[in-house]
C-alpha cells in the first residue's frame, strides 16, 4: 500500500493525527526534502528506509514505490503542505492506477492556512472579500494565460501567491495592471509555522523592496488584498442577534 501524506506547512505538530500514524507505520518514506521539515522523520520506526525526492526524478520515485510493493512493504509519499496544491501527485497516481497498485491520500495543512495563522488573519471578511484566489506567478514553468495574475487581479479578491517570492517586481507589475492599486495591503510570510517563521506587512507597490530588505528570496507566500489590513469589515451575520439562522431565532425588539 502507498499512502500520499500531506506533511503540513512546517511545524511537526501540524501534521494530522492520521498522517503521523502513517509515518510511524511506514517501511519506506519518500519525502520532499526541499520543503518538508526533516524533523518529521523523527516519527519513523527503526529500519524504515528514507529517500529524498528533491534529488530524484519521477521515474526514480516510482521505482522505489514499485520495489517496495514487490516486497510487500508500506510506503509513505510525504509531500509538503497539502499535496493537492502544486504537489505533482496526479502524475504519480496515474502510473499507480495503470499498474493496479493501491494507494490513498491523507490531506495536510496547507501553507496558505499557516500563513493566515501567522498573520492572525481571516481571508474572507464581510464586505471586503468573500473569495480567495490561490495561484502563482509564471516563471520557468508556465501558467495558462487565462489564469494570469493580471486576470485574477481584476476581481479584487484576496489573493495568495505560491512559488512567487523571487519574482516580486513582475508580480507587482501584473497586480497593478490587473487592477490592484499600489497602496493595496499585502503581506509576505516566510516559512509559515516553522521555528524561523517571519511575516511582514507591506503594500503591492513595496512587495519587492520589503523582500529585499528582509532577505526573503524563497519559501514564502505572498498575500494581497484589502483583507490583509483586517479592518473596515462588516460584522458577520452568523452570530448577529438580529439575524435568524437555522438554529437560532433573531432577537428583535
Amino acid at each position: 500500500m502507498i499512502h500520499f501524506v500531506g506533511a503540513g506547512c512546517g511545524a511537526t505538530d501540524l501534521i494530522t493525527v492520521r498522517g503521523k500514524k502513517l509515518l510511524e507505520e511506514a517501511d519506506v518514506i519518500i519525502y520532499a526534502g526541499s520543503l518538508v521539515n526533516p524533523e518529521l522523520l523523527s516519527y519513523k520506526k527503526d529500519g524504515c528506509a528514507v529517500y529524498d525526492s528533491a534529488k530524484m526524478t519521477l521515474e526514480e520515485v516510482l521505482e522505489v514505490m514499485f520495489d517496495a510493493e514487490a516486497k510487500g512493504l508500506t510506503t509513505v509519499r510525504l509531500h509538503t503542505g497539502d499535496p493537492c496544491l502544486y504537489g505533482a501527485i496526479r502524475e504519480q497516481m496515474d502510473v499507480l492506477d495503470e499498474k493496479g497498485i493501491a494507494y490513498d491520500y491523507c490531506p495536510g495543512v496547507s501553507a496558505f492556512s499557516g500563513a493566515a495563522a501567522a498573520l492572525k488573519m481571516e481571508y474572507t471578511l464581510p464586505d471586503i472579500s468573500q473569495s480567495v484566489v490561490i495561484t502563482r506567478m509564471a516563471g520557468r514553468t508556465p501558467v495558462p494565460e487565462r489564469e494570469s495574475i493580471r486576470s485574477f487581479a481584476a476581481h479584487g479578491a484576496t489573493m495568495v501567491l505560491f512559488l512567487s517570492s523571487g519574482l516580486l517586481e513582475a508580480v507587482t507589475r501584473e497586480l497593478v495592471a490587473g487592477g490592484y492599486k499600489e497602496d493595496t495591503p499585502a503581506a509576505i510570510v516566510y516559512k509559515a509555522s516553522w521555528p524561523d517563521e517571519r511575516s511582514y506587512i507591506c503594500t503591492v507597490g513595496t512587495l519587492a523592496e520589503c523582500a529585499r530588505t528582509n532577505n526573503v528570496t524563497k519559501t514564502a507566500l505572498i498575500i494581497v488584498g484589502d483583507a490583509v489590513s483586517q479592518s473596515g469589515y462588516r460584522r458577520s451575520d452568523l452570530y448577529n442577534p438580529n439575524f435568524t439562522t437555522e438554529f437560532r431565532q433573531a432577537k428583535t425588539e
